[in-house]
């Protein structure tokens, strides 16, 4: 029993995104954190299930504006698991048990 345990486990930990902390996430076996660009989420965990714009944000100096982004993965284990960018940053990750 011991086995079928320990190998569903590290089947789970390999089909998708699995809630690692609040400032990271694990994709397979890449770790992404906050902070990241999005081309290295896209590459470590792939095309998310949906993709939205939010809109704009101006900077703090109120020069520059930057586009906002939701994108959203799962369902894993009942999970989907939301991943905010502002200006191609990572900036917040959170989760939410599905319906």
């Amino acid at each position: 029993m011991g086995r079928q345990w320990l190998l569903g486990m590290a089947l789970t930990l390999a089909t998708g995104p699995v809630w690692a902390g609040g400032d990271t996430l694990r994709c397979a076996s890449n770790l992404i954190s906050v902070g990241d660009r999005s081309g290295e989420v896209l590459q470590k965990c792939g095309q998310p299930l949906a993709r939205d714009s939010l809109g704009y944000r101006r900077s703090a100096d109120r020069w520059d504006e930057f586009q906002v982004e939701e994108w959203t993965y799962g369902p894993n284990s009942g999970m989907y698991y939301y991943l905010r960018f502002e200006g191609n940053r990572l900036v917040q990750i959170t989760s939410k048990r599905g319906n």
